[in-house]
């Protein structure tokens, strides 16, 4: 018993030394980004005062990425994720935004007051007038995204941005999902993005 609780301190010992072990010559250089890039991988939190992720953080957050069709990069809000996640499939009602049913801006405002605490414009076109608007480009986690039928037409839809090209909505046709920029659809009417401030 002595042994094992022995080898298995050695065993740590190495793998921790691996990570955290400097060596003052150039061939270390490698080894060194690959560190960074696993550690910030496993820290979660502000740049200014990081965290190392829990096996239970790091679990919720590639649980909940793998239900939305995502890579988690652990940067993204765990809460938002979760909250997404518990809403998935939730069929399409129009006017409603309760988990027996809702419209998509029923569906966006009580994520973000349930991720949040944030109370948003229950109109799509409302919600629109009030975030700040961002490239297509620039888009994170979290973000609103906009959708018309050509120039000139009113917003009718929204959803909330994912990565990867991929956001979350309530379709009239599925109700909560997972849906890509890219598809012909959505790629033809998408309009702008936008960034709720919190």
């Amino acid at each position: 018993m002595k042994n094992s609780i022995l080898y298995c301190l050695a065993a740590a010992s190495m793998v921790l030394s691996f990570f955290f072990e400097k060596s003052p010559s150039a061939a270390s250089a490698a080894p060194t980004v690959q560190e960074a890039s696993f550690l910030s991988g496993l820290l979660s939190g502000d740049d200014d005062e990081p965290r190392l992720l829990t096996a239970s953080d790091s679990l919720a957050y590639d649980k909940a990425a793998h239900r939305l069709g995502i890579d988690a990069s652990y940067t993204e809000d765990k809460s938002l994720l979760e909250t997404v996640v518990s809403w998935l499939g939730t069929p399409y009602r129009y006017g409603s935004n309760s988990k027996s049913g809702t419209d998509c801006s029923g569906f966006v405002t009580r994520v973000f007051k349930e991720a949040y605490g944030i109370t948003l414009q229950r109109s799509s076109r409302s919600m629109f007038s009030s975030v700040k608007h961002v490239q297509k480009d620039e888009m994170q986690t979290g973000d609103l995204v906009f959708f018309r039928r050509g120039p000139g037409q009113p917003i009718y839809h929204v959803g909330i941005y994912l990565k990867d090209g991929k956001f979350v909505h309530s379709a009239t046709n599925g109700g909560v999902m997972v849906s890509s920029l890219n598809q012909a659809y959505y790629s033809r009417n998408f309009y702008a993005a936008g960034r709720v401030e919190h």
